[in-house]
């Protein structure tokens, strides 16, 4: 019974408040209209509570809260730009994450060429090392050979034989052929060696020497197909009548075996 009074005795005070401040806030007393005024404008419009500036006691008791339209109304701006802030956001967000996918795929790529550089580097290294000590390998040998080649021309008198003809005789005797033999057989498994072979012949001029030189060429001939000495082995000189010192002259032939240090410096 109480509580009904109560909300009585509110709702007789909000309906009165208006009709107060009705009375406390009289409006003036219109002027009569002269001639040259212009005619009254017609009243606006009324607009709801919540679209003025300055609610009343009344608006405030009957109107506590604010209607959907107006809520949307100041609410959708607010949302408008936020959804495009998002859109903003999310277009950034992608566009960052685009620049880090290229960044990444830039710095995999740079990695990837490093280390093929790297790769490559070794290998060269291992090649010039290689190229070094193939270098240094036939720089030795081009020595060893640089030695052997000099040594080709430096012969050494080994052994020597001499055999005499009667005048005008060019055949090997018996006793000639032994002295051949003799000094051939140690030759067979030898190398760095010639065999120098000088006739002398007595009479003059090209006689002489022809006779001479016919006498050294048995000599070759029997070494060649008895003791297969090689031919490039053997020098023959027909001298003639050439006098030598050492000799007292005659007809007959000097062979000599010259031997130089090739087998001795390729055995080392």
């Amino acid at each position: 019974m109480k509580t009904r009074a109560f909300v009585a005795v509110i709702l007789s005070a909000g309906l009165a408040l208006p009709a107060f401040a009705q009375q406390a806030n009289p409006s003036p007393s219109p002027e009569p209209a002269s001639a040259d005024q212009a005619a009254p404008l017609s009243p606006p419009a009324s607009r709801d509570f919540w679209d003025g500036d300055e609610p009343s006691l009344g608006a405030l008791l009957f109107h506590p809260f604010a209607r959907k339209q107006y809520v949307r109304r100041h609410v959708q701006p607010i949302q408008d730009r936020v959804n495009e802030l998002d859109e903003l956001t999310a277009s950034h967000r992608k566009m960052i994450r685009n620049v880090d996918a290229r960044a990444q795929q830039g710095i995999q790529l740079a990695s990837a060429r490093a280390d093929l550089a790297g790769e490559h580097a070794l290998e060269a290294a291992n090649q010039s090392q290689i190229a070094s000590q193939t270098a240094a390998t036939i720089d030795a040998r081009l020595s060893k050979d640089e030695t052997l080649v000099g040594n080709l021309n430096q012969f050494k008198p080994g052994s020597q034989t001499e055999i005499r003809f009667h005048p005008g005789q060019t055949v090997l005797s018996k006793q000639a052929k032994d002295a051949l033999d003799e000094m051939a057989t140690p030759l067979k498994h030898q190398r760095g060696y010639i065999i120098e072979v000088q006739g002398f012949s007595s009479g003059q001029g090209q006689a002489a020497i022809a006779n001479s030189k016919k006498m050294a060429d048995a000599v070759e001939r029997y070494l060649v197909l008895n003791h297969e000495i090689p031919a490039y082995r053997i020098y023959v000189i027909g001298m003639g009548n050439a006098p030598v010192a050492q000799h007292t002259g005659g007809t007959r032939l000097e062979i000599s075996v010259l031997k130089n240090d090739l087998e001795q410096t390729a055995k080392q």
